[in-house]
C-alpha cells in the first residue's frame, strides 16, 4: 500500500498496540526487504537492520530507505523523517545516536522502496535493549573434594563498559552457562545480579567451557554471549 496509507495505518494503531521488533533474524518469504533486528546496547543509542534480498530473480531496483516517527507527549508526530545515519551500524542498517534516542518516547519505523512501504514496526527503546557481552572472564579454584574427583570454582567477569551500566542507571541480570568441551548441551545456572558466581562439582582432569550473557533486569532480551572461558582442572 502507499506511504500515506502506511502512515494512517501505523498512527491508528499507536500507541496501544506497539509491536516489538524481534531481536532474532526472521525469514523473509516474500523476498521483499524486511526488518531483521532493532537493538539498543545501553538505552542511549539504537540501530535497526534489514534484509535486502533478491525479489523474483532480480535485485530490488529502488533504493531502500528507512523513515521514522515518534510520539510527542500524547500525540504522534505526523512528519516522517529519514534515517539519520546509514553508515555507522553497517550495511542495510540505520543508526540512531543519543540525539535521536529517547527511552520514554515510542517509535514507529518503516522501510520504503520505489515510494511504497515494504515493512513497518513500532516499539519503545526499552523493549529492544540487548546489552553488549560481559568481558574479562576469569576463574579461581575454591576447593577440591576429599576424594579428589570434583572441584569447585569461582567465575568472575566485568559488566559491559557502557555509561548507563557503569553509572547504575541500567541494572543487568546475568546468566552463566558451562559444559565439558566435548559436550554439546550447555548447563544453565539461575540468573544473578552479581558479576561473580561459584560453580560446583566439576570433574577434575576435565576441560570446561564457560560463557556469560546479560539482559536488562525485568526485560526478556538477552544480549550476545561473552567470549568462552576455558577451565582446565588438573588431577590432584
Amino acid at each position: 500500500f502507499s506511504g500515506s496509507e502506511a502512515t494512517a495505518a501505523i498512527l491508528s494503531r499507536a500507541p496501544w498496540s506497539l509491536q516489538s521488533v524481534n531481536p532474532g533474524l526472521k525469514t523473509n518469504s516474500s523476498g521483499e526487504p524486511k526488518f531483521t533486528k532493532c537493538r539498543s546496547p545501553e538505552r542511549e543509542t539504537f540501530s535497526c537492520h534489514w534484509t535486502d534480498e533478491v525479489h523474483h530473480g532480480t535485485k530490488n531496483e529502488g533504493p531502500i530507505q528507512l523513515f521514522y516517527t515518534r510520539r510527542n507527549t500524547q500525540e504522534w508526530t505526523q512528519e516522517w523523517k529519514e534515517c539519520p545515519d546509514y553508515v555507522s551500524a553497517g550495511e542495510n542498517s540505520c543508526y540512531f545516536n543519543s540525539s535521536f534516542t529517547s527511552i520514554a518516547i515510542p517509535y514507529c519505523i518503516k522501510l520504503t522502496s520505489n515510494g511504497g512501504t515494504v515493512d513497518e514496526k513500532c516499539f519503545s527503546v526499552d523493549e529492544i535493549v540487548q546489552p553488549d557481552p560481559p568481558i574479562a572472564l576469569n576463574w579461581t579454584l575454591l576447593n577440591v573434594s576429599l576424594t579428589g574427583i570434583h572441584a569447585d570454582i569461582q567465575v568472575r567477569w566485568e559488566a559491559p563498559r557502557n555509561a548507563d551500566i557503569q553509572k547504575g542507571w541500567m541494572v543487568l541480570e546475568y546468566e552463566l552457562q558451562y559444559k565439558e568441551v566435548n559436550e554439546t548441551k550447555w548447563k544453565m545456572m539461575d540468573p544473578i545480579l552479581t558479576t561473580s558466581v561459584p560453580v560446583y562439582s566439576l570433574k577434575v582432569d576435565k576441560e570446561y567451557e564457560v560463557r556469560v550473557r546479560s539482559k536488562q533486569r525485568n526485560s526478556g532480551n538477552y544480549g550476545e554471549f561473552s567470549e568462552v572461558l576455558y577451565v582446565t582442572l588438573p588431577q590432584m
